[in-house]
């Protein structure tokens, strides 16, 4: 049987230490009739933090992308960056095949099991597309929900510069504060997810391994 391939497009050049390694690698290990194949370009994201959100210019070029790995044989393309969310619903409009950001089975959740909801993040721009995607997914479960919003500014910055620790630290601080506001949390970026944290004492949904298993269901079935 030939194996399913899964286009991933991300925004950031760590992508293998964010994403592929500790998501990317064990799902495909687990999966071996799963393919994974990476398109990474670091403008997108530059490009939507100086405009403040995502651009029409953006989410062209995400399109683009998903048209070549549609062009290369692509089962499913998944984009990795929650920024840039809106461009993957946008591309699935235009898409022979399936594409979809690896916040959505998160949001899902999230909106499912929580009422007043966290949101944590440590880019500005993140918050944004997943603040419009609870809010899709509430409509969607006809549910009424109450979303509080922190941003661990400056962390996302330690990360990119090396500094892993301060990080892990500042986002720890940050989810430990929200907890006491909300009674369930989600992560706005995937960056945040390898966190090594206590208990906060409310649920949190991460992104990574949701959306890999929700790319795998796609594929097959």
């Amino acid at each position: 049987m030939s194996k399913k391939k899964l286009y991933l497009v991300h925004t950031v050049n760590q992508f293998m230490d964010m994403i592929y390694k500790p998501f990317g690698v064990p799902f495909a290990e687990d999966n071996p009739e799963i393919e994974i194949f990476n398109i990474m370009d670091d403008s997108l994201l530059r490009d939507t933090l100086d405009a403040g959100g995502i651009t029409n210019a953006v989410s062209s070029r995400i399109l683009n992308y998903t048209k070549s790995a549609a062009e290369a044989g692509a089962d499913c393309v998944m984009v990795t960056c929650t920024s840039v969310n809106a461009a993957a619903k946008y591309a699935r409009q235009f898409s022979s095949i399936p594409v979809f950001n690896i916040d959505e089975p998160v949001a899902r959740e999230t909106v499912k099991n929580g009422k007043k909801i966290g949101v944590l993040a440590t880019l500005p721009t993140s918050p944004k597309g997943t603040v419009r995607l609870l809010e899709e997914e509430a409509a969607l479960q006809n549910k009424d929900i109450e979303i509080v919003v922190k941003v661990a500014d400056g962390a996302f910055d330690a990360l990119t510069s090396g500094d892993v620790k301060k990080h892990d630290e500042m986002v720890t601080k940050a989810l430990f504060e929200l907890a006491k506001e909300v009674d369930t949390i989600t992560f706005a970026q995937i960056s945040m997810s390898k966190v090594q944290h206590d208990d906060p004492g409310v649920p949190i949904y991460k992104i990574g391994r949701m959306g890999f298993e929700e790319a795998k269901k796609i594929m097959m079935g």
